[in-house]
């Protein structure tokens, strides 16, 4: 079936049959069905591409160099990169730091880091994690003092995503340790990675890749112009960014590549044939289908600038559940095949089967966990006590 869920108008599909050749005639082979994030070069090579059509920011508004798409545009844009098997882009940049830019940032800040993070010409990565501050993010210990117009900075983050090969990373610190909540007193703040005193040391996973790392701070100087809004009002930005990275993380689009590698694999290994196996697959497909539509709704709801919070944490824990049962699906598909860490062969190409599966692992705990989500839904929908 089709992985869309509605009817595309006579403009709509004249933009999907344009994006379906472009997508066709620019990504190479060598790009298409990673699990993981393929090397960084590629990927910037990919994002780069993308800024050259003027597709890499179909969210963001005209006025900083975005495409200002319709809400159906943005979704058939995910569509068909999902179809072609496209990698992800770095979304740190274009999804994280640029809409927290226009929302809280100064006009400064805006015209210094929007047009870089548009081109890849400068990459972030995220200093929210710590040893001792994971979904309770609150916990943080990483501090900032004032010391002539400047915050030193100390402390360490963990599992960055790559972090070794980005230029910035955007952080919370704890700026004021006597603040009477422990939300307060934090402040998020930009970080230049080449400044002294920082050491990143890459994290090897278990699908042998080092995509998360560690980053260390000892006394590192950033300037007070790099905080993001008010000082010591870092809380407020970080559920902010965090109500888009919850989105982004329940992206359809991760759901229907997924569906199309179980076919795939299914057909090749025979698995298709089981009836009971052609049932949980159908049911799953109609649930990834029903999500993309309540996706559809949530990101309407970012477009119009209201709050996300409450639908970021259904969709999150919807769409990363949906795709971990996906994952399952997959390796009964794959059969013998499905411990192979590297791509299989199948009737239409090299698929990877336990890169994918592992990966889809943390899906429920990175951005919060779905245990956390369900804490924030309860709240806000049963008034039940923080």
């Amino acid at each position: 079936m089709s992985i869309s869920f509605r009817t595309d108008s006579k403009k709509e599909k004249a933009f999907r049959d344009e994006v379906s050749s472009w997508i066709a005639n620019t990504l190479p082979d060598d790009l298409r069905g990673w699990s993981t994030r393929p090397p960084f070069h590629r990927a910037i090579w990919w994002h780069r591409q993308l800024h050259t059509k003027g597709w890499i920011a179909p969210a963001w508004p005209k006025c900083y160099g975005g495409m200002e798409a319709t809400l159906n545009q943005q979704i058939i844009l995910k569509e068909e990169l999902a179809r072609a098997g496209a990698p992800e882009i770095s979304a740190q940049g274009i999804n994280h730091v640029g809409p927290i830019l226009m929302q809280f940032g100064s006009e400064e800040q805006r015209e210094r880091y929007l047009p870089l993070i548009l081109t890849g010409d400068e990459t972030w990565c995220q200093g929210y994690s710590e040893p001792g501050a994971g979904s309770d993010l609150a916990n943080l210990r990483t501090r900032a003092e004032i010391y002539d117009g400047a915050l030193i900075i100390n402390g360490s983050k963990i599992w960055t995503t790559w972090a070794q090969h980005s230029d910035w990373i955007y952080a919370l610190v704890r700026s004021d340790p006597d603040a009477p909540r422990k939300q307060a007193g934090i402040s998020f703040v930009l970080i230049d990675l080449k400044t002294p005193g920082i050491d990143i040391r890459p994290i090897k996973t278990i699908v042998g890749d080092e995509e998360f790392a560690e980053v260390f701070f000892q006394d590192v100087h950033v300037p007070i112009e790099n905080v993001v809004g008010e000082l010591n009002d870092g809380w407020r930005v970080a559920n902010a960014l965090l109500a888009h990275e919850r989105l982004g993380t329940a992206n359809p689009q991760l759901l229907f590549e997924a569906l199309e590698r179980v076919k795939k694999v299914a057909k090749t290994t025979g698995a298709i044939n089981d009836p009971y196996f052609r049932e949980r697959l159908a049911e799953t497909d109609i649930d990834t289908v029903g999500f993309a539509a309540m996706f559809a709704h949530a990101a309407e709801i970012a477009n119009a600038e209201r709050s996300l919070g409450l639908d970021a944490s259904v969709m999150k824990i919807h769409g990363t559940e949906i795709l971990q049962r996906i994952c399952d699906l997959l390796l009964e598909a794959a059969g013998t095949n499905a411990s192979i860490l590297e791509r299989i062969e199948t009737d239409e190409g090299p698929i990877e089967i336990a890169p994918l599966f592992l990966q889809v692992r943390r899906a429920t705990i990175y951005g919060g966990s779905s245990e956390i989500q369900r804490n924030i839904i309860s709240k806000r929908i049963l008034g039940l006590p923080t």
